[in-house]
């Protein structure tokens, strides 16, 4: 009964056991001559969701999750190892082949917002309008599925901002 109640959904943000399966082999494997680890990473990507979702500090994160330390350690070994890009890259080519597309978009629509950012060590000004801060580079498929974001400062004209986001998903 103890698993049972360990595996139901606490939160909206929980992974489904659909999702679960599918992300459970991009996760890196448990070495060989290591002990098991003692958190379950399943858990730890729930935190994780919980947290994008919410929007809370590292420190304001429920203790129905493993300790916020934890969370953060297994944060950064995945951001160094590039597995959210991976999900996000395999989510992308499996939900196009299921509406009957090729896997990759010839075709993406391309914008850019700005965003007051006064505080923020890289900043710019752009001059159309009026803002301090950063400017957000979006690329999207026809579709409007998410392929590529480029954060640069404000003072980056679009066309410039443009050429790199397409430039950067062709590499």
């Amino acid at each position: 009964m103890a698993g049972f109640e360990k595996r139901s959904k606490r939160y909206p943000t929980d992974l489904t056991d659909e999702e679960w399966l599918f992300i459970q082999p991009l996760l890196p494997p448990v070495a060989k001559r290591s002990r098991r680890p003692a958190t379950d990473l399943r858990d730890v990507l729930d935190a994780l969701r919980y947290l994008a979702r919410a929007g809370g500090g590292w420190r304001m994160l429920p203790n129905d999750f493993p300790p916020w330390q934890t969370v953060y350690w297994w944060f950064r070994r995945f951001v160094r190892r590039l597995l959210f890009r991976t999900i996000h890259d395999v989510t992308l080519m499996l939900d196009r082949e299921r509406e009957g597309r090729e896997q990759s978009p010839t075709a993406a629509v391309v914008d850019s917002q700005s965003i007051k950012a006064p505080a923020a060590e890289k900043r710019g000004f752009d001059a159309g309008k009026r803002v301090v801060g950063r400017k957000r580079h979006i690329a999207v498929d026809t579709d409007g599925r998410l392929l590529m974001v480029n954060l640069t400062t404000a003072d980056i004209s679009d066309s410039a901002g443009a050429q790199a986001i397409v430039s950067a998903m062709r590499a």
